[in-house]
């Protein structure tokens, strides 16, 4: 009977580590196939968190027109008047720092740096977003305080850490400046500058900074060539066991919420709060609003504090599911009702070396190459 038993157990032994070890195996054609077809109702199913709305899902595609508020319709004039005004640094205190200066063009409409540098070279406290398809969000910053591109408009010309200028002011010298009164007109109807006209020319230019069509975009359109076999399978990987479909979802590639993912740095001279600074609501300590993934391999470095240099960096973050300590010297003292919680979404993966590599094959097909745009004459 012994003999009979050893060789069983060494089988069951082998049948389990080779369940470990060997990822399941994936017909790569069919699911070109079905992900290149042009019809995502014929995609694998997506694995989703239980804390997902199902009723309100919506998943990765191709982005839809842009949308422009009845408020603030497009016109051509607009978004001329609101470039000018992003590159013009006179709405700054020094007369040095435009909305250029944090999002350049050449640098995925960001400035690449951990946080940017603002008055004075201080260094603000956050990583710089990029404002590629922010047509597409729902509130903006990181902690979503603007809640749409116009009220952003407003806020670094007035914060003493970026532009350091009083409202007031800022309107007062972009109203002297005769070379604007016929910006004003065309765009407006008549020359007035207000506060709001800025705002709501700023916001147009933002809506037309979009990306062109990506690889990515290609593919699921139909160009079944355009991925290679480690893209298709990162693809398939971000919709399933890698679960970055729960937080990256519709065709802007965020669910436009706010999430922990273990990124407060509690008990840090980088602590950052991120939403409870505007709810005062401690369920959302340490939450911060999901990130766009398209142009993500141009807009490093990432994360709100932008300590993470590369993309790897990222995904093995979260393959590991943020091991982040919990400190537990402020258990029992009055911060601890300020101790984050991360969101339960975030657990291990398990993914393997050529998985990682595979899923980050697929996120580099989001972006797209960096394209130059003509820096506007400054009116006089």
């Amino acid at each position: 009977m012994k003999k009979l038993i050893l060789p069983l157990l060494f089988l069951l032994s082998l049948t389990a580590y080779k369940s470990v070890e060997q990822p399941d195996y994936i017909d790569i054609q069919e699911l070109r196939k079905l992900y290149s077809s042009g019809d995502a109702t014929k995609w694998p199913a997506a694995e989703l968190h239980e804390n997902v709305d199902k009723a309100t899902f919506q998943d990765i595609g191709v982005l839809p027109t842009v949308p422009y508020p009845d408020y603030n319709p497009y016109s051509k004039e607009k978004e001329s008047l609101g470039k000018i005004l992003f590159f013009d640094p006179r709405l700054s205190l020094s007369g040095q720092i435009a909305c250029a200066s944090c999002h350049n063009p050449e640098l995925g409409w960001t400035d690449n740096l951990t946080r940017s540098f603002g008055h004075d070279r201080q260094t603000g406290k956050r990583n710089s977003m990029t404002i590629l398809n922010s047509a597409y969000a729902t509130s903006l910053f990181w902690d979503g305080r603007a809640k749409s591109l116009e009220d952003q408009a407003q806020f670094p010309i007035g914060d003493p850490l970026e532009m350091n200028e009083k409202l007031t002011i800022a309107v007062d010298k972009i109203a002297k400046i005769k070379g604007y009164n016929t910006l004003f007109t065309d765009a407006f109807g008549d020359k007035k500058v207000n506060l709001q006209r800025i705002q709501y020319a700023i916001a147009t230019f933002e809506r037309s900074i979009n990306s062109p069509k990506s690889k990515f975009d290609n593919f699921i359109s139909g160009k079944s060539e355009a991925y290679t076999d480690a893209q298709v399978k990162g693809l398939h990987l971000f919709r399933t066991k890698a679960q970055c479909i729960n937080c990256h979802n519709t065709p802007y590639f965020s669910d436009n919420q706010f999430h922990n993912d273990g990124q407060t740095l509690f008990g840090t001279k980088n602590e950052d709060f991120g939403r409870y600074n505007v709810t005062q609501d401690v369920k959302d300590i340490g939450k911060f609003r999901t990130p766009t993934l398209r142009e993500v391999a141009n807009t490093k470095p990432w994360m709100h504090h932008g300590h993470f240099p590369t993309l790897l960096d990222v995904v093995e973050l979260y393959n590991l599911g943020n091991p982040s300590p919990v400190q537990k010297k402020y258990l029992g003292t009055p911060r601890d009702s300020l101790i984050p919680k991360a969101d339960p979404m975030l657990k291990k993966l398990n993914l393997n070396k050529e998985e990682i590599s595979d899923l980050l094959a697929f996120i580099e097909t989001l972006s797209t190459p960096t394209r130059r745009i003509m820096t506007p004459t400054m009116p006089k």
